[in-house]
């Protein structure tokens, strides 16, 4: 579950909400002026999306590596024609 709260409020409870997240597995987020700013999760959520992150960078590092050479407009020109190709589909 995802409970939203400003940051006054945030504040003035943040053991409670800790617990929140620690025992419920819940998530806060943190609105400061009606826009969302921050956000407290659990833990294990946390590595989650940082080993996600990880791999994402790696992937678009040899992804960038491998399509070095290739000129710009031709990249582009590639991936509109697969683009209309899988549209048709």
């Amino acid at each position: 579950m995802i409970t939203e709260t400003n940051a006054v409020t945030f504040r003035q409870n943040l053991g409670e909400m800790i617990n929140q997240v620690q025992y419920r597995h819940d998530s806060i987020l943190i609105n400061k002026d009606g826009k969302p700013v921050a956000a407290l999760i659990d833990a294990g959520l946390f590595g989650r999306i940082r080993r996600m992150q990880d791999r994402f960078d790696a992937l678009a590092t040899r992804m960038s590596e491998a399509f070095a050479k290739i000129p710009m407009d031709e990249g582009i020109a590639e991936i509109d024609r697969i683009v209309t190709e899988e549209r048709r589909k």
